[in-house]
């Protein structure tokens, strides 16, 4: 397989070479040069396979020829060998239609634990091979952070920045970050948004002064490896209800967009999905774009759904150089005067191609608490605030009763005890295998809003590449 970026003007890599990349040398995402597609008999056959033998069927296009099927399955044996559910990511029914992709059972209590657990040991596969050093870099508003470290710490040749904003993560999810205690994890809560944060990241991936000395890459769903890994668990779940046979529509709380991109690319190799309902909050940049063409960033309002409180989502990148006949140039164009001016009209062919799977709702505080509420009373499940969005919007979509709606549900309750209190009058406790996080220690750097403060920072503490 190789991979292109979607400016047009890096080099294609294999999947090793993107792995360790993360961000293309142009600004752009990689993406697979061509999308690998499974017949409804391939499909089928899938039926009944573990979670890790499902991975190692639906990856294994993507990375041959960097990785053999023997590497492949014993890096996922390895990564989902940590998960506190047997089948990893299960699901849960709601009510006749609505379903619940529970993807919180990995060692963070997020969704980002089902690609970072193999993400981790990738990079510590390919650098062994290369006796090389990597430097991740990475912004979180949430979840992303906490997975990555976790996934990192204590491995040779990895140093991993994590940048937060500050009092703009929950105190669950700040902790898991900051209670980590590993000589090769930085944490770092910078003044601003996350928007702020990721657009460093992608600034020091275009920083010549940093990439001369350093070789650094992303954990965040801008690696393409990251993103590939969370394809599968929209083919465990389609063929638990029926697929190929039968339609699934999957409901996706998302703000940066790469979660319900891994759906989208689960369509292209064939999976028969009915929707993809995007689920955002007040932040509602995508929603925007999908159902007006206008995706023009505002300014971000914090809620209760923090790892949601963004407005620019760096995935739907690659949502648009696929829908818009995959002319890299001309993205790249497009681009450069959204980065310019926080403003953007979709082209025709880009709405037209998004819409042919797309659907997106947009979830106020009122909706979101319902949401909770609902589930908590009428089906006993208690779930976070980004998962309630997901299932508000899976249930105002109008899809056909006779196709089941999957909500994904993205976090643990526990990470956000105060809201689901607060709708729910339950306080979910945190699960024993991270019960004594409050009691734990925390370290990390306070640093201004500034990105040659937090240049100077990662280069005093890195280790360069070889």
């Amino acid at each position: 397989m190789e991979y292109i970026s979607t400016r047009g003007g890096a080099s294609a890599l294999d999947f090793e070479g993107v792995t360790l990349a993360g961000l293309a040398s142009d600004g752009g995402l990689y993406v697979p040069r061509e999308w690998p597609r499974f017949s409804e008999a391939e499909i089928a056959a899938m039926r009944g396979l573990s979670y890790v033998e499902l991975a190692v069927r639906v990856m294994l296009p993507f990375v041959t020829p960097s990785l053999t099927e023997d590497d492949l399955r014993d890096l996922c044996t390895r990564a989902y060998g940590r998960f506190a559910h047997e089948g990893v990511t299960p699901l849960t029914q709601f009510d006749q239609q609505q379903w619940l992709l529970e993807l919180f059972h990995g060692p963070t209590l997020a969704f980002k634990d089902v690609a970072l657990q193999l993400l981790g040991r990738l990079f510590e596969h390919f650098l062994k091979q290369r006796d090389d050093h990597l430097t991740i870099v990475g912004a979180t508003s949430g979840d992303t952070g906490s997975a990555a470290i976790d996934a990192v710490a204590g491995r040779e040749r990895v140093d991993i920045f994590m940048l937060h904003p500050k009092g703009r993560v929950s105190d669950v999810q700040r902790r898991q970050m900051t209670t980590v205690r590993a000589p090769n994890v930085h944490n770092i809560a910078i003044e601003g948004s996350f928007d702020d944060a990721q657009a460093m990241v992608k600034r020091m991936f275009v920083d010549d002064a940093m990439t001369g000395r350093f070789r650094i890459s992303a954990v965040n769903s801008i690696n393409w490896a990251r993103l590939m890994a969370q394809v599968v668990y929209y083919f465990a779940a389609a063929l638990q209800l029926g697929a190929p046979e039968r339609k699934v529509a999957f409901s996706v709380p998302t703000g940066n967009f790469g979660d319900v991109f891994a759906g989208y690319v689960a369509a292209k190799m064939g999976l028969p999905v009915e929707r993809l309902i995007v689920a955002t909050n007040v932040n509602d940049i995508l929603h925007r774009a999908l159902s007006t063409g206008d995706y023009s960033a505002g300014t971000v309002t914090p809620t209760a759904a923090p790892s949601m409180d963004i407005q620019v989502s760096s995935n739907f990148e690659r949502l648009l150089f696929d829908c818009g006949g995959r002319d890299g140039l001309a993205l790249a164009e497009q681009m450069h005067g959204f980065e310019a001016t926080k403003a953007m009209q979709l082209t025709n062919a880009q709405r037209e191609g998004a819409a042919a799977l797309f659907t997106s709702a947009r979830a106020d505080a009122d909706a979101m608490i319902n949401a909770m509420s609902w589930a908590a009373q009428k089906c006993g499940e208690v779930i976070d605030p980004h998962t309630a969005i997901g299932l508000h919007a899976a249930r105002e979509a109008g899809i056909d009763p006779a196709v089941p709606v999957v909500t994904l549900a993205t976090a643990h309750p526990a990470k956000f005890p105060d809201a689901v209190e607060r709708a729910t009058g339950t306080r979910p406790p945190l699960p024993s295998r991270v019960g004594d996080l409050f009691q734990r220690e925390e370290s990390y750097a306070e640093l201004p809003g500034d990105y040659d403060a937090v240049a100077a920072y990662v280069a005093e503490h890195a280790t360069e590449s070889a």
